[in-house]
């Protein structure tokens, strides 16, 4: 793929696993960037999975960027490959006959860029998840070029699949912007040691933690927000603060057992 003419600003967000919080982290950053009086929009290239939802066929995840983005879009604007079954995208497009084209993804991307100040760009299920028999989502992650949030799932098994996926971005010439813990078992036995164990090591690396997220009864994006860290995501988007700006500290976790 040739590099890009449009300058993209903003994140690419993926994770140690499908399932670990990828769309609601996604939707968290939008939040935060919305309320701070920034342009911004999601984008979901590709999407496994539609639903019936308010009468319209759609995927979930796209219909929570959708919602979250600041500027007026509409639903293919955000997710421009939304495929049937809830699969391995790659598997899902075969069984619709369609083929995942590259450059559309990438050229919708760039659409988006020219009308926001942020672009938080989720990805598919891990971050080497196959889209076509040449590319997967790695591939796409490096046409785009965008600094990368890792959300990593806290459950048992957390620390080798955040250390893989860790060699697999800067293995593409990505920079690791930042990583999310996302609690995705709150029983998991010594959460906080795995936490610590996740700061050093990934911290060694140049990532620093952008937040924690406890399980939430109430998971909106008003709510993940909360358990952002400011800073963080100020030198993530590289914002100045302001003096009318509030401070946003980072909460205490609690988990069921340690």
């Amino acid at each position: 793929m040739s590099e890009l003419d449009t300058v993209l600003r903003g994140c690419f967000v993926t994770g140690t696993d499908t399932e670990v919080g990828k769309t609601r982290v996604s939707a968290g950053l939008l939040h935060w960037l919305a309320v701070r009086g920034l342009r911004c929009a999601g984008y979901k290239p590709v999407a496994a999975g539609i639903e019936r939802l308010a009468g319209e066929s759609v995927n979930e995840d796209v219909r929570l960027l959708h919602r979250e983005s600041s500027v007026s879009l509409s639903m293919t604007e955000v997710g421009p490959c939304q495929l049937q079954a809830a699969c391995a995208p790659h598997i899902a497009a075969e069984l619709q006959g369609r083929t995942i084209e590259r450059a559309a993804l990438v050229a919708g991307a760039c659409a988006l860029a020219g009308r926001v100040d942020h672009l938080v760009v989720e990805g598919a299920g891990g971050f080497c998840v196959p889209l076509g028999q040449d590319f997967d989502t790695a591939d796409l992650a490096g046409d785009l070029g965008l600094p990368v949030v890792l959300v990593v799932g806290l459950r048992l098994g957390c620390l080798n699949h955040a250390l893989l996926s860790v060699e697999a971005i800067r293995a593409r010439g990505l920079r690791l912007a930042g990583w999310v813990a996302n609690t995705v078992d709150p029983s998991m036995l010594h959460p906080f040691a795995n936490l610590r164990t996740l700061r050093a090591l990934l911290g060694a690396r140049g990532a620093p933690c952008l937040g924690v997220i406890p399980r939430l009864t109430d998971p909106s994006p008003a709510q993940v927000s909360t358990w952002l860290d400011d800073d963080a995501l100020h030198t993530l988007f590289a914002l100045q603060r302001t003096a009318c700006q509030g401070f946003s500290p980072v909460r205490n976790l609690t988990f069921n057992h340690e």
